[in-house]
């Protein structure tokens, strides 16, 4: 099965990015083989719809589960409405928590755990003032 991990780096001892939609990389690893694809999350800078669009790439690699931090609520819909579970309050690095999800120790969340627009760097998006 294919799992995607929010990660900081693009390796299997990358740590847990703590956000879906605006994290670094993506790791897409198959969970039997512990192969891999790290995908730079180019939506990471957009000023709106991260999480929707980080959605549609993970769905498009083939992830079944994504393990992460955090999720806000416009990346957990476009998740569910692509049947792909999300599991948060991940944490400690890419391999350790994909063995974590394999012995059972994380379960999918059933709602977004944190408000749109999570991890945006101040100064930007909706509400901010510019200067």
């Amino acid at each position: 099965m294919k799992i995607c991990v929010t990660a900081v780096s693009g390796s299997l001892d990358a740590q847990i990015d703590p956000r879906f939609g605006r994290c670094s990389y993506f790791l897409i690893v198959d969970s039997e083989t512990m192969e891999f694809e790290a995908v730079s999350n180019i939506a990471a800078g957009s000023m709106s719809g991260a999480g929707i669009q980080a959605a549609q790439m993970v769905a498009s690699k083939g992830a079944r589960v994504v393990l992460t931090g955090n999720i806000g609520p416009n990346a957990f819909q476009a998740l569910s409405a692509a049947g792909i579970k999300a599991v948060t309050g991940a944490f400690g690095n890419v391999e350790e928590v994909i063995e974590k999800y394999k012995r059972g120790e994380l379960k999918e969340t059933s709602s977004p755990t944190v408000r749109g627009h999570f991890g945006m760097r101040k100064g930007r998006g909706r509400g901010s003032r510019q200067s």
